[in-house]
């Protein structure tokens, strides 16, 4: 009989300790899901999700920075939302006004985005680099050999 409690004891002890791993990583899966929004959703009102995603064009002449706050509009079919964004990171080279950018974070009653991310999309096409002249080539190469 007390062999058989040892083995309740210890099923029961490993029932609960699969639970409690279970539990973490659905609660940790659900925390960090990030659902992507379209601009037009979000002043619509259509998303009801805290965190979200949601990607567009920097309106030129709306960065302004102060301190660490950052804020920017971004446009998307003719429908704009105003972004804040406070921190330290520095932001991408190609984040100016008319880039496409991605932010993450929550959209609040007032309208206002709270970025807590800030990426800028990369171009999809890029340009050769155009050869330079022949003659800068040439020099470059004797200046090199020392010829």
């Amino acid at each position: 009989m007390a062999n058989h409690s040892k083995k309740l004891k210890f099923g029961i002890g490993i029932a609960i300790i699969i639970a409690a791993v279970a539990w973490e990583a659905v609660s940790g899966f659900q925390q960090s899901k990030t659902y992507y929004v379209t601009v037009k959703e979000l002043a619509s009102g259509k998303s009801i999700h805290q965190h979200v995603r949601v990607g567009g064009v920097i309106v030129p002449g709306s960065i302004h920075r102060s301190g660490e706050i950052l804020t920017f509009r971004i446009s998307q079919e003719n429908e704009t939302i105003p972004v804040t964004y406070i921190g330290k990171e520095t932001l991408p080279d190609d984040f100016k006004g008319g880039a496409n950018a991605i932010v993450e974070g929550d959209y609040l009653a007032d309208g206002t985005f709270r970025a807590q991310q800030v990426q800028a999309k990369c171009a999809s096409k890029y340009k050769a680099v155009p050869p330079a002249p022949k003659q800068a080539s040439v020099a470059s190469k004797e200046a090199s050999y020392g010829e």
